[in-house]
Order: C-alpha cells, then sequence, then structure tokens
C-alpha cells in the first residue's frame, strides 16, 4: 500500500467518524490514527526518537 492510498483511507474514515460520530469522534479517530502511523514507523525502523533521549550525542 502506497502512501497515496493510505492517505485516502485515512481520510474516508475521519469523514465516517465526522458525519456520524460527531467532531468528538473525529479528534479520537485522529488522535488514535496519529499513534498507530507512529508506532508503524517505529517499528518499521523509519522513525528515530534518538533525539528525544539524548543518545545521539557523543
Amino acid at each position: 500500500m502506497n502512501s497515496t492510498q493510505l492517505g485516502l483511507l485515512t481520510g474516508l474514515a475521519l469523514g465516517l467518524a465526522a458525519a456520524f460520530g460527531g467532531f468528538g469522534a473525529f479528534l479520537l479517530v485522529l488522535v488514535l490514527g496519529a499513534l498507530g502511523l507512529l508506532a508503524g514507523r517505529f517499528l518499521d525502523g523509519k522513525l528515530d526518537l534518538s533525539h528525544l533521549t539524548g543518545r545521539d550525542r557523543g
């Protein structure tokens, strides 16, 4: 799945949440989607968090 398809699916999910659940559901889906994206990028090795922990010095 490429980035365009992933963006389309994310937009559809957010649109459905907004249409049927209101603004609160929209925000919940948005936050959980962002957390899932960060977790997936970390597990794929595409997210480097060493600058947040101070381990990149040296």
